[in-house]
């Protein structure tokens, strides 16, 4: 196992193992259940010195918002123990310009993408979705719920089921009958499970799962936050339980619909949990700050992981971690008391 898993290297995926390695997220499909995420390798151009980035599943943008933004004030980003913190705010040029620049080099390049997107009202989302449906390249959607209301007290989409379920009904209406949309949900709620359901009944077409998780930093030295912006969103190995746990949550409770699982993977082990527990295909976000060649290595490493243990395709190892839960005494929602 060992000598198959950490013996090759991003450029060897000839030698890998015959596995066959083809995903669907809904109506995309991919030669890869691998990925990148939103925010961690802006759209694509970067990484593409690194590894080809047709080869993998997709690339998931960077979330773009309706007008330009500068972000929030630095410092915005802090390190912490097997993770990150970012207080980015969201900077980016604005959708016409992400169309123009970003959208374009992507569809010349021939990479599959999933365009993300955010707003601070649903309107702007349902604008968002609209100048998109008039373009070509856009494989699928991810709405990116984990953004203040500003209309209603800045309490954030992703947390209420209600607000969460108003945006993807507006982004379904103005978007192609054809065109996936998933949405990203935030870990930050108390059921993950519920919010999960309302946004499936509003039409989605997949889930992301998950978001960053809010979090803050002190500096003993100046005795005040780290961030200029207080809290960010974490990131990194710290969260992959806490991401793993949602996905193994929303599976039981939703058994057919598509997830791409988020959240700290930096292996091809760490994205085979994901898979057995119940993710359709995953997605490399922090890692690629440390390896740019995050994404490709993992494919590798993800389907020599799968050859070891007897699987023939990614798709037999789906929620496979499910299969006998109940010997261990698990609840139907997959959860535990602590002792």
């Amino acid at each position: 196992m060992t000598r198959a898993m950490f013996g090759r290297t991003a450029g060897s995926a000839a030698a890998g193992p015959s596995v066959d390695m083809s995903a669907n997220l809904g109506s995309l499909a991919m030669p890869s259940p691998v990925l990148t995420a939103s925010g961690c390798a802006a759209s694509g151009r970067e990484l593409d010195q690194f590894f080809d980035i047709t080869k993998i599943g997709a690339i998931v943008t960077k979330s773009v918002m309706l007008r330009a933004r500068s972000g929030r004030p630095t410092p915005r980003m802090c390190e912490t123990p097997s993770g990150m913190l970012n207080s980015i705010g969201l900077q980016g040029p604005g959708i016409e310009h992400f169309i123009e620049e970003d959208l374009a080099w992507l569809t010349t390049r021939g990479a599959r993408t999933v365009v993300s997107i955010a707003g601070e009202s649903v309107e702007e989302y349902g604008k968002l979705a609209q100048k998109l449906r008039a373009v070509e390249g856009v494989d699928a959607i991810e709405v990116n719920i984990s953004c203040p209301n500003v209309a209603n007290r800045n309490q954030v989409f992703a947390c209420d089921p209600e607000l969460a379920a108003n945006v993807i009904l507006t982004v379904r209406r103005q978007s192609d009958s054809q065109t996936p949309i998933f949405a990203k949900l935030s870990p930050d709620v108390t059921d993950i499970t519920e919010i999960a359901r309302s946004v499936v009944r509003a039409g989605v077409d997949g889930l992301t799962v998950i978001n960053t998780a809010l979090g803050m930093v002190i500096d003993v030295e100046t005795m005040r936050p780290a961030l200029a912006g207080v809290t960010g969103g974490l990131s990194g190995p710290a969260i992959r339980p806490i991401a793993l746990r949602c996905v193994w949550q929303i599976r039981q409770a939703l058994p057919d619909i598509p997830i791409l699982g988020v959240g700290g993977i930096r292996t091809g082990l760490d994205a085979l949990q994901f898979i057995l527990a119940g993710a359709n295909a995953v997605s490399v976000g922090t890692m690629t700050f440390n390896d740019p060649s995050a994404p490709f290595r993992v494919q590798n490493e993800l389907a020599g992981a799968l050859a070891d243990r007897g699987f023939e395709s990614v798709r037999e190892a789906i929620s496979y971690g499910h299969r006998g839960a109940d010997v261990f005494g698990l609840e139907s929602e997959g959860e535990t008391e602590p002792e």
